[in-house]
Parts: C-alpha cells; sequence; structure tokens
C-alpha cells in the first residue's frame, strides 16, 4: 500500500539481476565469507543469546541483538537472488529457530522481563547522549529483526515470517498506546529507538493495516515532540544534521530512511521536504570523497557528524553509517526516479563501502579514515553485519524501470539484469566493462520483441565530454529532468550502446576553515578568517585515490603543486587490472604513487591509506 508516486522508479527484483566485475567479486566474498560464518544456526553466538534461558536473566543493556536482524536481511536478499542452496537451508533454520523463542505476547528480544521496552522506565538526568535510565537496544534490536524477517518472508514466501514481524509491530504498537514515549527508550536523545519509523512503515507497505502506518506515525509524532530530537521540525526549519539531537550519523541517516518510507506510505509533502533538506545537507556537509558519513572531530562520541564547515582527514567513517547513507539514497532513487541518488550509492560502494571490505568477505573495518590506518575490527561489531548488508544492496539499485515505463541503468560495472516491458516483454540489458577502472561501457540490448521504448543511461559529473552512441551512430548526451539521459528508439535484440566516459585525474579541494563572527559597537556584523587548512585529494572516474605511507613513514605532507595544468605534472601509469596508478610530480620532493583508496597498501590489516595531502600557504 503506497501513496502515487508520480516520477519515481520501481528498483530492480532481486533474481533478475546478475552483478559481475568489482561489484560481483564483492557479492561473492560477503556470501563465501560474512553470511557462511558468522551464522549457521542456532548455536551461533549471535543468534544464542535469544534462547529463553539466556534472555530471562539477561541484564545487559546493548545492543549484540541487532545481528540476528541484520543476518537475516542480508542473508535473504542473497538467497532472493537465487543460486544459494547453503544458506537458503541456513536461513530457514535460523529463523525458525527464532520464531520458536518468541513469546506469546509477540517480544523476541534478548532482555529479561524486567528490562524490556514494555515496562515503564523512571526518568533518569539528562545526559550528553541522551542515555534511557536503564540502558537498552530493544527497541533497536527489534526494528532490525522485523525488516529481517520481511526479507525472509519475500525471499522464501513462507507467511509465518510475516506473522512473527506483525507480532513484533503489535507488541511495540501496545507499549506506545499504553503511555510510553519511545524517545525514552533509546539514546542519542530517542533515535536509536525511533528508528523504528522504518520497519514500521515497511510494514504498512507490505501489508496495508492501518495499525502500522499509525504505529509509523505515532513514532514520527514523538520523535518531533522531543525537544533535542524535533526530527520533522528541525528538518524543515533547515537545520544543519550536526545539531539534530546528538548528530549521530548512523542513527539519524536511519530515521530518515523511515521518515522516506512514510512519505512513499502517505505522499505528505512536509516528509519528503524534511528528507530532502538533510539529504542536500549531508551531501554538502558532512560526506568524504569516498562517499561516506563522517565525524568525530573534537567530540566524545566519533560517530556524530562534525559541525558545519569542519574538514579533518583523520576523522572517521562508521560503516554502520556508510550503510544507512546507501538505504537513504535507495529510497530517494526509488520516489524521485533521479540520478543523482544513484550517483551517490556508486560513490559509496566503490569507496567506503568497498575501502571498508577486507577480500575475504569476513573481515570488515569499524571504521575507515581517508587519513588513516586500516584497522579490522572484531566479532561483535555491529560495523561488519552492516557491511554485510550493504553490499546486498546493490543489486537491487543497479537497474531499474521509471514511471513511464523506460528502463535505467543505474550502476555501471559488468553484468546484467532482465527487466519487463509492456511491449517488449523481457528485457535483458548486459553491460560488458572493466568499470570502475575504465570508461568504456558497451551495452547490449536483447528484447524479447521489437518495440519501442526508452532506456535512461546515468552521466557521472565527473566525466567530461562523455559520448553515447547506439550502433556506432552517435546520439546526442542531453540528461533530462531525471538526470538520465534517455535513448528512446525501436529496440531489437543486437543492438549495442556504447557509453564512452573519459576517466581522467580530477584534483579535489577542502579546508577546515573558522570564522570568528561578532558584531560592532554600531550593532554592523564582524567576521574574520581566523583559520585556514587548505588540502587536495585525487579522483579517478568514480575511484578516489590514495597513497600509502609517505617516504615509507610519513603520515602526512604538506605540497606545494606545480604551475600549469595537472595534466602535465599527473601521470598516469599502467593499468594492470584494478586501476592505473598516477604519479604526481613536484618540484618540491620525489614524486608520490596514488592507487584506488579502497585497495591502497594491499587492503590488509594495518595498511595506511592517505587520501589528502595538506597545501603549502599561497604566497
Amino acid at each position: 500500500m503506497s501513496a502515487i508516486i508520480a516520477n519515481g522508479q520501481r528498483l530492480a527484483a532481486l533474481s533478475a539481476v546478475q552483478l559481475d566485475g568489482v561489484f560481483g567479486q564483492m557479492l561473492a566474498a560477503n556470501r563465501s565469507g560474512r553470511l557462511s560464518h558468522f551464522i549457521v544456526d542456532e548455536h551461533s553466538p549471535s543468534i544464542s543469546i535469544f534462547g529463553q534461558a539466556h534472555k530471562q536473566l539477561n541484564q545487559e543493556g546493548d545492543w549484540y541483538g541487532e545481528h540476528a536482524g541484520k543476518w537475516l536481511s542480508a542473508t535473504a536478499r542473497a538467497v532472493a537472488q537465487g543460486g544459494q542452496p547453503q544458506l537458503e537451508t541456513n536461513l530457514r533454520r535460523v529463523a525458525d529457530w527464532l520464531l520458536g523463542q518468541q513469546d506469546a505476547d509477540g517480544y523476541l528480544g534478548t532482555y529479561a522481563a524486567d528490562r524490556r521496552f514494555t515496562v515503564p522506565q523512571p526518568p533518569k538526568p539528562e545526559s550528553w547522549n541522551g542515555e534511557p535510565a536503564l540502558r537498552t537496544w530493544d527497541i533497536w534490536t527489534h526494528s532490525y529483526l522485523i525488516l529481517g524477517l520481511l526479507e525472509t518472508w519475500r525471499a522464501l514466501g513462507d507467511d509465518t515470517y510475516l506473522r512473527a514481524a506483525r507480532r513484533i509491530a503489535d507488541l511495540c504498537w501496545q507499549a506506545l498506546e499504553s503511555g510510553i514515549d519511545i524517545t525514552t527508550l533509546g539514546n542519542h536523545h530517542g533515535m536509536s529507538a525511533t528508528v523504528l519509523l522504518d520497519p514500521a512503515a515497511d510494514l504498512y507497505l507490505a501489508t496495508g493495516e492501518t495499525r502500522y502506518l499509525a504505529l509509523a506515525e505515532k513514532i514520527l509524532q514523538q520523535a518531533n515532540a522531543n525537544p533535542r530530537l524535533a526530527l520533522l521540525d528541525k528538518a524543515l526549519a533547515g537545520e544543519d544534521a550536526a545539531f539534530i539531537a546528538t548528530g549521530k550519523a548512523y542513527q539519524l541517516c536511519w530515521n530518515l530512511v523511515g521518515l522516506a518510507k512514510l512519505y512513499k506510505a502517505t505522499g505528505k509533502d512536509d516528509y519528503r521536504l524534511a528528507v530532502d533538506a538533510l539529504w542536500h545537507n549531508i551531501r554538502a556537509q558532512h560526506l568524504t570523497l569516498g562517499g561516506g558519513p563522517w565525524g568525530g572531530v573534537a567530540h566524545r562520541s566519533r560517530e556524530v557528524f562534525n559541525a558545519p564547515r569542519t574538514f579533518f582527514p583523520q576523522a572517521y567513517v562508521e560503516t554502520c553509517s556508510v550503510l544507512a547513507w546507501m538505504q537513504l539514497n535507495r529510497e530517494l532513487l526509488a520516489i524521485t526516479g533521479h540520478a543523482r541518488y544513484a550517483e551517490e550509492l556508486e560513490r559509496s560502494a566503490y569507496n567506503d563501502l568497498l575501502a571498508a571490505m577486507a577480500p575475504d568477505g569476513q573481515d570488515w573495518c569499524y571504521y575507515t579514515f581517508p587519513n588513516g590506518r586500516r584497522v579490522h575490527t572484531t566479532y561483535w561489531r555491529c560495523c561488519k553485519s552492516s557491511g554485510a548488508m550493504a553490499v546486498e544492496e546493490l543489486p537491487q539499485v543497479a537497474y531499474g524501470t521509471a514511471a513511464d515505463g523506460s528502463l535505467r541503468v543505474n550502476l555501471y560495472g559488468a553484468g546484467q539484469a532482465t527487466l519487463q516491458h509492456a511491449e517488449a516483454g523481457a528485457v535483458t540489458l548486459r553491460q560488458q566493462t572493466r568499470y570502475p577502472f575504465d570508461g568504456h561501457v558497451a551495452l547490449r540490448v536483447t528484447p524479447e520483441n521489437r518495440a519501442t521504448f526508452g532506456i535512461g543511461l546515468r552521466i557521472p559529473a565527473w566525466a567530461e565530454d562523455a559520448r553515447i552512441q547506439v550502433n556506432g551512430v552517435d546520439v546526442p548526451v542531453q540528461a533530462g529532468a531525471d538526470g538520465f539521459v534517455q535513448l528512446s528508439r525501436q529496440w531489437q535484440a543486437g543492438d549495442i550502446v556504447a557509453v564512452a566516459l573519459p576517466m581522467r585525474p580530477q584534483l579535489q579541494r577542502a579546508a577546515n576553515i573558522n570564522v570568528q563572527e561578532s558584531r560592532a559597537p554600531d550593532g554592523s556584523p564582524v567576521a574574520q578568517e581566523v583559520l585556514r587548512w587548505e588540502y587536495v585529494g585525487l579522483t579517478v572516474g568514480p575511484l578516489v585515490y590514495a597513497t600509502p605511507l609517505i617516504d615509507g613513514y610519513k603520515t602526512e605532507e604538506t605540497v606545494k603543486l606545480p604551475a600549469g595544468v595537472p595534466s602535465t605534472w599527473l601521470r598516469v601509469g599502467e593499468d594492470r587490472g584494478e586501476g592505473a596508478p598516477v604519479t604526481m610530480q613536484l618540484q618540491c620532493r620525489a614524486p608520490l604513487v596514488f592507487e584506488p583508496y579502497y585497495r591502497c597498501g594491499g587492503r590488509g590489516h594495518g595498511a595506511w591509506r592517505l587520501s589528502w595531502l595538506s597545501l603549502a600557504p599561497a604566497e
């Protein structure tokens, strides 16, 4: 059940997509690594904590229960793509065992009876991160369980899993109807509990049951009534993301995913305007060059957004926040159909997501740093499961169908999708390409029936002088209102679309600036810049580039860029399969060699990656 979304995009069915190339390698590693080993049955540590004997005595107030729902979500998506018999067996076994632990009232958490979200809690003096009286992540865990059970239901087609998800939501509704304020059930001034907005709205979209829409609306009302959070009002007023509650990136982005789904359910303009305002703010102020939300500068939390215009190359990118940012862009791509959201998905996936993932698919970085050491995190850390979820987002968002029935190529990379069209029948779009290392994409179009329809191609913002040919004939490269170049013609089997996206090294600039603001005696404003540190980075196509430790030991370097156009002192080397190295020829020191950020240092624990170089002051 959803409102009418005029210009949206229907994302591809998981079973219709096959990703090869870099994305295919990520999916294969994820499925043979994290999804196949972290959880296999009810004896896996992150599942056994749901057992009745354990939870009846559990007074611990932490978040470990989230892994179950995350694993269900990611594994169900993998199973829905097909060809994963062992994962399907594990999915059924784990999901069925969890359902056997669900209480008669619908509770499916890990806490003893007196610690559950259904029990009113005494007030507590306000803390910096708005912790509730009893530190609990009960609603958080149940939010992921609802999402995981919904994905399991979609993948396996068994209504038992849907009923279990509904029973959880019904219990949440009863708790809030009894007078409990959801913002008292999670830290960050309630944001760790108001994430329930996402599964509540998703459950309504899946079932059409109005009580789940009422639950979502009640969550939003309570979130907005909390003056520290005031999610809707602050967003509509243009507040910076850093100043909503604690500015926790992961939780805020996840709340926005829920608000986007609530817009899909209701069509209420304020919901869309609020999400748009914060998306643009995060995009402009709070992303790394690699597309991940970042923060933690001079703050007791490593995971909150920095204050606006604060730039620091050693700041933290939490992999969990990369997941939530990608999911937000997924929802906005579906709602608007606009290419800008596909571009953000691609940027995050090829850089900060891939940079956090070890080649074996099991190890992940909790944090990545534009400038810093790669550190693989420990067994229980949240980001290992979030990273696995984010990888499984890629097949669905790679292709889609616009509201007018035309087809869309959202992400570039080897692979194919088979999409349905009213006149053409099944249409297979197959990409042959070395992207993201090479900008040449050959798209083979194979419709079941010869027919006239449109295919939308995204031209990335970095691609100057892009060219498109259809069967060897140039066509105009002119993006439409949705940011896609629309190729409308009669298509038949064997047609080839050639896309050329020039990948030249491009310099990126950033600065840490502080302006002291005051007023003169006459009341006129006075602003004086008191701090400015400027930096330069390097990208090639969609990839951020980095250098290892400089001279084998330096963790930073200040450079003076040569005069003249960069093409005269940025030398592109031989591409041996994973992106050509780029050498920066400098007058002040020996040349520096850059390579794709995600693999800089060999993707091993302890490797250093330096994306930004400090610039010498201008003369």
